[in-house]
């Protein structure tokens, strides 16, 4: 076993670890896509470990991006000596990001990458990387299609990566992020065909601030108009399931702006919403 800050990898995912610092190196002077999740995060870090100041983690600020979230990215970029830059996007302006269809992430993702493609020529970086990992394939995922038309480099994704590996990894490297619950931007929440308005953002990032107050950790709250879909992880279900807490739950959830509140029996699920795409959007 492989021991790295008091938690151990087997030789497997160590010599995957190396294969990851080797491309980064490959990379040279490198700007990483950066939210705070514990993909992005991890990068981040080990291309700082490996790079020094020859990494710089860039973060896309929006209506979108939930500021709990915000926050604790920029704290923990913080504790880690990791640089930041925070830019401004404004995917929210753009008709085809608003419209809401599958290509939603596709929008964003190419305004972000995009404008990362241009700091780098301007200033010397030499290429641009985020955190896509081998997980990830099994999704619908446009945003990787921006990545693609960018040319913007997925190291965990060439190192083989899981997002279990980055999970141990992290772990190993004594980052608090490891266990962090996987997030996405507040559009995510909005059903498909809905037009992503500030006011519907504001409704989600309410919503979602109400039920982490309420202690659950692993949730989303969906948005389908005027019904919020409440989905709560399996092993956290049974603190939902009194009246009390659907008392709190529904005053709480009305008090953002929806008429109805309704928990999702299936519980927490990633990517819950791409279920009711049409196969011919998939391909």
């Amino acid at each position: 076993m492989n021991n790295i800050g008091g938690v151990p990898v087997n030789s497997e995912l160590a010599a995957k670890r190396e294969g990851l610092y080797a491309r980064l190196r490959e990379l040279g002077r490198v700007l990483i896509a950066y939210s705070g999740g514990v993909d992005s995060a991890y990068l981040a870090w080990a291309a700082h470990e490996i790079l020094g100041s020859n990494m710089l983690a860039v973060m896309a600020d929006s209506p979108s991006l939930a500021r709990a979230q915000m926050r604790d990215a920029v704290i923990f970029a913080e504790e880690c000596g990791i640089p930041l830059e925070i830019v401004r996007t404004d995917e929210l302006e753009n008709a085809d990001y608003q419209r809401n269809d599958s290509m939603r992430c596709f929008h964003c993702k190419d305004e972000l990458f995009g404008m990362m493609e241009r700091f780098a020529a301007d200033n010397g970086w030499a290429a641009v990387a985020y955190g896509v990992n081998l997980d990830d394939q099994g999704d619908w995922r446009p945003g990787q299609k921006a990545a693609s038309k960018h040319g913007v480099a997925a190291p965990l994704l060439e190192a083989g990566l899981t997002k279990a590996d980055i999970r141990a990894l992290a772990a190993e490297a004594g980052l608090r992020v490891w266990d962090k619950p996987a997030s996405a931007c507040l559009s995510s929440r909005i059903e498909y065909g809905r037009k992503v308005t500030r006011e519907a953002l504001e409704q989600v990032e309410r919503g979602e601030d109400a039920l982490r107050g309420m202690g659950f950790r692993q949730f989303r709250l969906r948005h389908h108009g005027d019904i919020a879909r409440i989905e709560i992880a399996r092993d956290e279900m049974e603190r939902a399931l009194s009246l009390e807490m659907f008392a709190r739950m529904s005053a709480e959830i009305k008090a953002c702006g929806f008429k109805y509140v309704t928990l999702d029996v299936e519980g927490f699920r990633s990517g819950s919403m791409n279920a009711v795409l049409a196969v011919d959007s998939l391909k």
